[in-house]
């Protein structure tokens, strides 16, 4: 287990942990998108007709936002 790790952290030993923050926030961010959807569309009072591109739209935007922090505050944002 330990070889498979080096190979993952880089010079300065915080790629691997910078692994684990983007897909924790990955997977907040997809609930997140899921619940603000479902807020909306109880607002508007239906369902979406184009709702997948909806959930795209606030995933991506959630997402470019929230990865560009993780990035600025782990110091990744070289691109690895």
């Amino acid at each position: 287990m330990l070889w498979t790790c080096r190979a993952f952290v880089g010079r300065d030993g915080r790629s691997l942990m910078s692994i684990v923050y983007f897909t924790l926030a990955a997977v907040a961010l997809y609930l997140l998108s899921d619940w603000i959807l479902e807020r909306v569309e109880v607002a508007a009072g239906r369902r979406f007709q184009y709702r997948s591109l909806v959930f795209f739209s606030i995933l991506l935007t959630l997402a470019v936002t929230s990865f560009a922090l993780i990035s600025h505050l782990t110091g990744t944002t070289d691109g690895g």
